[in-house]
């Protein structure tokens, strides 16, 4: 009895370490983040920093604005295309899919989740890109393109979770629906989604996590130009690819002003994944 309490408390200690490993992990990043980030902040002050869009590090310029409306603007348009579409293929699996058919699709769309991000952007290299540069214009790679490529990147992780909040409503709600009249649509549409409502938000906002941080697929086929966006069909360069694009040769305040952008996407991420991790208390 002695030996196996024993047992149980090293084990204890050892998870718990594991644990605190993690969360020291975490924390050495974060701090390493502030510490190269936050002088050229003060340096050249928050608002410009923010609300410029004079992009020249070499000059002392360090305007990020530009980058930064075109990061919202790509994820606005990939929850756009990849929320609805990622609902409905939830909703169908979850409640009119046979589970032979359930078994198999399921895993089908999780492997989405597996392909690495340099094949969806050569995927809209050689096809998405030459489409909409032939039927709508402009250089094709695009806003739009960055768009597209997201929506479908984020597909799994709104599937995924969405089926798993859909299948947690009790099933009384739907024998309660339906026994008052109720068509099984009207079930899912007033009852079921109402009833998994914190789980849907959940992976939209962890979608959004995904869509914002995305680098390689976005570097592809977003263009690049450092410019205020006017367009869908125009060039644009989102936070994270500029990023993976001058830190390679930076040095300096250069390389300073590319911490202090990774700064805020981590601020933007950890803001989400809060907003997310109340939602599930919620449910």
């Amino acid at each position: 009895m002695e030996a196996s309490m024993e047992r149980q408390w090293w084990i204890e200690r050892a998870l718990m370490l594991v644990a605190l490993s993690a969360v020291g992990s975490l924390a050495l990043i974060t701090l390493f983040i502030f510490s190269e980030g936050l002088p050229v902040l003060a340096k050249a002050g928050l608002s410009n920093f923010l609300l410029s869009s004079h992009w020249a590090p070499t000059k002392g310029h360090f305007g990020i604005f530009a980058m930064i409306v075109s990061s919202v603007l790509a994820t606005l348009g990939a929850l756009a295309i990849g929320v609805p579409l990622g609902l409905a293929c939830a909703v169908v699996l979850a409640e009119f899919a046979t589970p032979t058919m359930r078994l198999i699709l399921k895993p089908a769309v999780e492997l989405l989740a597996g392909i690495p991000s340099v094949v969806y952007g050569f995927l809209g290299v050689v096809l998405l890109v030459p489409l909409i540069r032939d039927w709508l214009g402009g250089p094709g790679l695009s806003l739009l393109a960055v768009a597209l490529i997201l929506g479908v990147m984020i597909l799994p992780t709104i599937i995924s979770i969405s089926i798993d909040a859909l299948r947690a409503v009790p099933r009384t709600y739907r024998e309660a629906s339906l026994a008052v009249g109720a068509t099984q649509w009207q079930t899912i549409w007033r009852v079921v989604l109402p009833a998994a409502r914190s789980g849907v938000v959940t992976a939209i906002i962890l979608a959004m996590g995904r869509a914002i941080g995305e680098t390689m697929a976005v570097i592809m086929v977003a263009g690049n130009a450092l410019r205020l966006p006017h367009s869908p069909l125009d060039s644009v360069r989102t936070l994270t690819s500029n990023i993976a694009l001058e830190l390679g040769y930076a040095s300096g305040d250069h390389r300073a002003a590319l911490f202090a952008t990774g700064l805020v996407l981590f601020a933007v991420i950890l803001v989400l994944n809060a907003a997310a991790s109340l939602l599930r208390r919620q449910r």
